[in-house]
Formats: structure tokens, sequence, C-alpha cells
């Protein structure tokens, strides 16, 4: 697979203009270059790494449809905010496991925002009953989860921790 550059300095430059131009009238003017540098771009991005998640594990989907699919969507829910801005200032994808319905799925994440950019990786607030399979697998397997911390020093953690081990544990 050749390398291409999904991603370029004009992806940002969009995201940081959309930043200061937060309104429909403005996104409506650039909605062309918006689907060009950023959509366009990244589900491009999605189709070419599907290989490579695969490799990976073939339980992890890249889905490259513009609605529905890896791609989050670029307008805010702002019914409870304070915040009326209508749009992302950044764009997101998830590669989620094959079984899962939505964004609390296991998955890859990727978030792309000038000056703050990361990967994450792993389950995002799961529901009471799939953590509690979580924290028994870890228990049950100590070895395992002592493996995990030694790939995880490579990296930094972040997130809410806990203050105390959970009942039971």
């Amino acid at each position: 697979m050749t390398a291409t550059r999904h991603f370029t300095p004009a992806t940002f430059a969009f995201m940081r203009e959309l930043a200061a131009n937060n309104n429909r009238e403005w996104f409506n003017a650039n909605k062309t270059r918006y689907e060009d540098v950023l959509r366009g771009s990244a589900l491009e991005f999605i189709r070419d790494f599907e290989p490579l998640l695969w490799d990976i594990s073939p339980y992890f989907r890249a889905d490259d449809r513009k609605i529905g699919g890896s791609l989050f969507r670029i307008y805010r829910d702002v019914r409870f905010s304070k915040d009326k801005s209508p749009y992302k200032t950044y764009t997101g994808v998830q590669f989620r496991h094959a079984y899962g319905k939505d964004a609390h799925a296991p998955g890859f994440y990727l978030h792309l925002q000038p000056r703050a950019s990361f990967i994450g990786l792993g389950i995002w607030h799961p529901d009471s009953l799939t953590l509690a399979k979580i924290r028994s697998a870890i228990d049950d397997d100590p070895d395992g989860w002592r493996q995990a911390l030694v790939f995880g020093n490579g990296f930094a953690l972040s997130g809410d921790t806990l203050k105390r081990p959970p009942r039971g544990f």
C-alpha cells in the first residue's frame, strides 16, 4: 500500500477558519471546501485504512458511508448546550467493533483538531453490565493486565480515574 497524505495543512486551516467563523453563512459559503479538504479526505482515509485495520483484527470496521459510518458528523447537538455554535471545530473517526452499534462500542478513535489531535482506543462509557465483564476479565487474568500495562508505558493515559477500587474488587 502506498502512503497517502489524507490530512494536509489545508484540512487544519479549514478547521481554524471554522472556529473563527462558526456560523451557517460562513459554512455554507465554504461547504465545497469542507467536502474536499475535510470530509472527502476523511472518507478516503477510512477506505484506505480498512486493510490495515483487518491486519489488527477482523472484528473492527472501517465504514466509509457519508452518514452513519466511521466519520462523525460535523453538526453539533446544541439542544442542551449553552454554546450554540452549530459546527464542531474538529473531526472524529471511529473504527468500532463489528457488534457495536454506536460510539460506546470498543474501538479506535482518531481526533483531528488544530493543536489538539489525538488517538484513542478502548471503550468509552460502557454500560454497567459491560463494565462488570471488563473488570471481571482483568481480575481473572492479572498477568494479561500486567502485560497491557507494560505495553501502555509508551503512551499517555488520560480521562477519568477511580479514587478507590470498585466494590467487589
